[in-house]
């Protein structure tokens, strides 16, 4: 897939579990887990907002386009 989803890198660059990051957002561990591992098909824009507000973040910083 050629979209790369680096929310690993952000969550160990802020010292914060994924557990803590799904609690601050409101959303299910179990759905986090689908975002990191790439394997959703979609993410919500209120979503990624959360997730760069409470990483103080970029989106780009936490998805990547990949040609290979």
């Amino acid at each position: 897939m050629p979209i790369l989803v680096n929310l690993d890198v952000m969550l160990t660059k802020r010292k914060m579990k994924s557990k803590e990051l799904a609690e601050i957002i409101g959303i299910t561990t179990a759905n986090l887990s689908i975002l990191k591992s790439g394997k959703a098909k979609a993410v919500r824009f209120s979503t990624l907002e959360a997730i760069c507000e409470a990483l103080d973040c970029q989106p780009s910083d936490i998805l990547e386009y990949s040609k290979s």
